[in-house]
């Protein structure tokens, strides 16, 4: 057992930094000292909301699932050693459900899921972690890009998902970090038209900057954009109850939509069956990610993603109660925000 602090989630908008006893490793666990924590737009619900779908809090919770750690001790059965930057994934499925045999691992629904209640997550200095989440990461590879790895899988699972085609018109609803990483993907994929739309206009001046054909902070320019018969295939990647409203209407017919982003109060507004229907829409809901870190370490390490440019804003662990209250405002600079939690204040 140790002393130390963590970042505590009391409540709705109740976030407060606190004392915290991080306990002792199980035998297939290894402690390590957290490099860098990004905020994840999940964190931000359980920060507003109090929770995501069954997943409540009902006492104080540590956030915090994309994070870099260095290890405390040799994992030698990995070829890790003490003191070495790894990434670490936050999920540990169940690997014996019928959802795991079938390679479903993201929908397991027995997953531990570090950061999601009621299991702690990475907004304090130190913590076990399961081995078997250890990622081991190429040298060039930094503690900030290690954070981001989750995120971007996040950004590969929903771009497996949509199946994007070079003569794809492809709308990007939402430019946070989610979706400034599927814009930086679709851009590799070659699509002959991306589309991006973000209320904020610094987030869609971002996505023009990143390989968007069109950004614009209304919806109808995807129209304008897309000679009025909409895309082929819709991306959503907002906190807004109408994304799923929004994505429809912004879909051509025959298109594919691929939902992305939660909903704030984790339920959507009223949408037309009839529109949905006629145009015959195939819609994908998205949830974490597969198997892709491998893939995403490589377009990190190539550069052909730049993750870096997505984090905007920097916290220690004394003022990380700052990065939720400026991310809920909605309307400032911020895209990203990195917390370090072992960082000495």
């Amino acid at each position: 057992m140790s002393d130390s602090k963590a970042l505590f989630i009391h409540g709705k908008e109740d976030v407060r930094v606190g004392d915290y006893v991080a306990g002792e490793p199980l035998e297939s666990e290894v402690m390590v000292s957290v490099a860098a924590c990004g905020v994840c737009g999940s964190d931000l619900h359980y920060y507003k909301d109090g929770g995501i779908g069954g997943a409540v809090i009902d006492t104080p919770f540590i956030p915090g699932h994309e994070f870099s750690a260095t290890l405390s001790v040799d994992v030698p059965e990995l070829n890790m050693q003490q003191g070495e930057l790894v990434a670490v994934d936050p999920a540990t499925p169940c690997y014996h459900c019928e959802w795991c045999h079938k390679g479903y691992h993201n929908l397991c629904p027995q997953v531990r899921f570090i950061g999601s209640p009621p299991f702690d997550g990475a907004m304090t200095p130190s913590l076990a972690v399961p081995r078997t989440g250890l990622v081991k990461l190429p040298a060039s590879v930094t503690a900030d890009q290690a954070a981001m790895l989750e995120p971007l899988g996040v950004c590969i699972h929903a771009i497996d998902l949509g199946r994007p085609r070079w003569s794809d018109s492809v709308a990007v609803i939402g430019c946070g970090g989610i979706g400034l990483g599927l814009i930086q993907l679709l851009a590799l994929c070659g699509c002959q038209r991306i589309i991006a739309i973000d209320p904020q206009a610094h987030r869609a001046e971002k996505a023009r900057a990143l390989g968007a054909h069109f950004a614009d902070t209304q919806l109808q320019a995807v129209l304008e954009n897309s000679a009025d018969r909409g895309c082929d295939l819709v991306l959503e990647a907002t906190n807004s109850p109408d994304g799923l409203l929004h994505s429809i209407q912004a879909a051509a017919i025959g298109g594919r939509v691929v939902m992305v982003g939660i909903p704030d109060g984790d339920t959507y507004s009223a949408v037309s069956a009839a529109e949905a229907r006629r145009r015959g829409l195939d819609l994908r809901f998205s949830r974490r990610m597969g198997n892709v870190y491998d893939r995403a370490i490589a377009l990190v390490r190539e550069q052909r993603v730049d993750v870096d440019t997505l984090i905007t804003h920097r916290f220690n662990l004394k003022e990380s109660p700052a990065a939720f209250s400026l991310q809920a405002e909605e309307d400032n600079s911020l895209i990203k925000s990195m917390i370090y939690p072992a960082a000495v204040v």
